[in-house]
């Protein structure tokens, strides 16, 4: 039964070697010289003026959701294109609906005013 199991365990072994010890070294070797400069808050070059805690506009919520959205559209693009040569008709038209209904959405949100920002 471990016999199954073995390639994976190593698989996240091997995976967590190589995420962790260059991390673990870049603590152990590299160089640790704070000053009052480098421990200061940055933000675009100037001091904050403003609470980090205030609240976001609703409109930047808003894009971050419709870049989930294309962006996830483009995850399932791929592998549909890249087997696009050995699947039928049918694939075809239901990626079309897909993007359809994306397209549709988009279009909503434009309509809406989503995307203009004052």
């Amino acid at each position: 039964m471990i016999e199954n199991y073995l390639p994976i365990l190593l698989f996240i072994l091997l995976g967590l070697l190589f995420g962790v010890v260059p991390l673990a070294l870049g603590f152990i070797l590299g160089p640790n010289r704070p000053s009052a400069a480098k421990n200061s808050p940055y933000e675009c070059g100037f001091e904050a003026f403003e609470d980090a805690r205030m609240p976001f506009d609703v409109r930047f919520y808003l894009v971050a959701i419709l870049f989930i959205i294309f962006d996830l559209e483009i995850a399932f693009l791929f592998p549909w294109a890249i087997v696009f040569d050995s699947m039928g008709w049918t694939s075809f038209w239901g990626m079309m609906m897909f993007l359809g209904l994306l397209v549709i959405g988009f279009i909503y949100e434009w309509k809406k005013g989503a995307l203009e920002w004052e």
